[in-house]
C-alpha cells in the first residue's frame, strides 16, 4: 500500500513566479545584449540536428552536386 506522500509528484510544472524567477537569473548571468545571440544559435541548432535526422542536407547537397555536374 502506497502511503499520500510517495503519491505526490517530487517536481512539476513551474508556475508563474519560478518563471519570472528563471528568466531573471538567465538575464543576469547572459546580459540582455546576448540572449538574441543565444536564441539565434539555439535556434539554427535545433534546426541542423532536424535536418541531420531527417536527412534533408543529404539531399540537397546531392542535388546540389549534381546542378553543378550539369553546367
Amino acid at each position: 500500500m502506497l502511503s499520500q506522500a510517495a503519491s505526490i509528484p517530487l517536481f512539476g510544472m513551474p508556475g508563474l513566479w519560478e518563471w519570472i524567477i528563471i528568466i531573471g537569473i538567465i538575464l543576469l548571468l547572459f546580459g540582455a545584449t546576448k540572449l538574441p545571440k543565444l536564441g539565434k544559435g539555439l535556434g539554427e541548432g535545433i534546426r541542423n540536428f532536424k535536418s541531420g535526422l531527417t536527412g534533408e542536407d543529404d539531399e540537397k547537397d546531392e542535388t546540389a552536386g549534381k546542378d553543378k555536374e550539369d553546367k
